[in-house]
């Protein structure tokens, strides 16, 4: 496509009329807003837990199609893959790094930005915000980059700091210590790849058999939890985990964390705790315990995150389970309700599906 061909007036999009009340409908093609905007045709786009009111979705990988008058640093017909929020790359937040408090971020799938489940998506702050997809990578692979492994290498990278933030070495230098994952979904596998080139022993729990038996093919040691904490307290002389990396993002998941970490020991929670949280004061005083909290600088842990794909290919290549189109929502959006479903990723109709 050039920037002379004309974009259609309308496209499918997948909204969310209610929390599971979704629709495909007929929508107007985003346009460019503002200088640093640029405009992608989808490619591929991830299915993920709906916001209600919007075009959801907040991955995607897609063609550039038009670019404001402001973009330097792509072009049209460039393939790229977007984070599940832009960021300016220059205001006090971006200047440390820290690119997910970024003062004029804009987050997919919400009133100020709609999603990528649609033909065309409109990416604010594009310059500071996009990848370039690598010669080699599958546009599939790159989708992970937009959100779940680099957030999933943040909360090993945060965890491994916690734990000594006066270590230099390289965080694909595993050191000698026992970390746990609680939880092993898509962002929880992730995590046990990511994980696994920072610490030497690597646990990994999750109620489910089957999410279990994907872990240890990631490389982590899976067991159910009480036969978790029985093996910690045994191979640790009963003190517990150096560090846990909790991505479930609740309450009880928060307690099990603590509750398995040794003292002087790191908890790190990338989980979306979006209730009160209810903390016993006395086992954070007895645990002496560190914990980070927060939402992934993207920009900041993309190049750690793009080295483990890289080292991980052949895993990553067999992560997504389903590739489906945008009509076929209803039937998979069913099943991610019912926990019945992993990765997941909406091919555009013009695009391949691999081994259709």
């Amino acid at each position: 496509m050039t920037i002379d061909t004309p974009l259609p007036a309308t496209m499918k999009a997948i909204m969310a009329r209610g929390k599971y009340n979704l629709k495909l409908e007929d929508v107007p093609v985003p346009q460019i807003e503002m200088p640093t905007d640029v405009i992608l045709k989808t490619r591929v786009s991830g299915l993920c837990d709906p916001t209600q009111g919007y075009i959801i979705g907040h991955e995607v990988v897609g063609e550039v199609v038009r670019i404001g008058d402001a973009i330097k640093n792509f072009k049209v017909g460039d393939i790229v893959a977007a984070p599940f929020a832009s960021n300016c790359g220059a205001c006090f937040y971006c200047d440390k790094g820290y690119t997910a408090r970024c003062a004029q971020s804009e987050g997919y799938g919400c009133e100020a930005l709609n999603g990528c489940q649609a033909e065309y998506v409109r990416q604010p702050l594009a310059d500071s915000s996009l990848f370039p997809v690598p010669e080699g990578m599958s546009e599939e692979a790159m989708l992970l980059l937009g959100d779940i492994l680099p957030t999933a290498y943040s909360c090993a990278y945060h965890g491994r700091r916690l734990l000594d933030e006066d270590d230099d070495r390289e965080m694909n230098t595993p050191i000698d210590a026992v970390a746990v994952v609680l939880g092993c979904g898509p962002v929880g596998l992730c995590c046990v790849s990511s994980a696994k080139s920072m610490f030497k022993t690597v646990y990994a729990t999750d109620p489910s058999e089957e999410r279990r038996a994907q872990a240890a093919k990631h490389g982590a040691i899976a067991l159910p939890l009480e036969e978790l904490q029985a093996t910690l307290s045994k191979t640790t002389d009963g003190r517990g985990a150096d560090v846990v990396l909790e991505l479930v993002g609740n309450t009880p998941a928060l307690h099990t964390a603590l509750e398995l970490v040794r003292p002087f020991g790191a908890v790190s929670s990338i989980g979306m705790h979006m209730k009160p949280l209810e903390l016993h004061g006395e086992a954070l005083y007895a645990k002496n315990a560190r914990l980070q909290f927060g939402r992934c600088s993207v920009r900041r842990f993309f190049p750690g995150a793009l080295r483990v794909l890289q080292q991980n290919r052949e895993l990553f290549d067999a992560f997504i389970q389903h590739r489906i189109r945008f009509d076929q929502f209803a039937e998979y959006y069913e099943l991610f309700d019912k926990g019945k479903i992993g990765k997941t990723v909406f091919y555009a109709d013009d695009v391949p599906i691999p081994g259709a």
